[in-house]
């Protein structure tokens, strides 16, 4: 989607939609930012804002606050508002949570399909969550699991501390590949 500057909205929510929600569509919200002058606030300051003087619901303030923060020139699609870059993936298998948890805990299994990389865990819920170093602690990744039913699971993973934006373009597709890797391996 496009607003009237013919910028690139990264959102994933249309006009229509978050017009639906919260009563503007994305140039009008733009508009309100601009003339409270949004530009010189913080993330945190635009949001709450956002929720306090509009009354918009927190989940949409954020998604409002990045568009405008990435409309602006403010980040970048797959920068945070403090400027590190960072990727999220997401993957539903066909397996329970606690096995997805294990094929990243155990290193015999986790080899099976993630061959490349230095994973070391740092913490993990069994069929909750794990988190871990990547590459000798240069970046890190989390990882959600969020059961469907009884035998199906969803993966979210995030890798942050990414050095730039083309490592965010290059570990979208590695993990991705590697996620569908997962679920092969779990689902056969």
């Amino acid at each position: 989607m496009s607003s009237a500057s013919g910028r690139k909205i990264t959102e994933k929510l249309s006009g229509d939609a978050l017009s639906a929600s919260t009563g503007r569509d994305w140039d009008a919200w733009f508009a309100l930012l601009d003339a409270w002058q949004a530009t010189d606030r913080t993330h945190a300051e635009i949001a709450r804002h956002l929720v306090e003087t509009h009354g918009v619901p927190g989940w949409h303030a954020q998604s409002i606050t990045v568009g405008y923060e990435q409309e602006r020139g403010m980040r970048e699609v797959g920068q945070s508002s403090e400027g590190d870059w960072q990727v999220s993936v997401s993957k539903t298998v066909n397996a329970p949570p606690e096995r997805v948890t294990e094929a990243f805990t155990d290193a015999a299994l986790r080899r099976r399909w993630l061959p490349a990389g230095e994973l070391t865990v740092r913490t993990h819920r069994p069929a909750t969550s794990v988190t871990a170093d990547w590459d000798g602690g240069a970046s890190r990744i989390s990882v959600y699991l969020t059961p469907k039913g009884p035998e199906k699971t969803q993966v979210g993973l995030g890798h942050t501390k990414l050095a730039d934006a083309d490592a965010v373009e290059a570990y979208k597709t590695f993990w991705k590949d590697r996620l569908t890797a997962l679920k092969t391996l779990l689902e056969s």
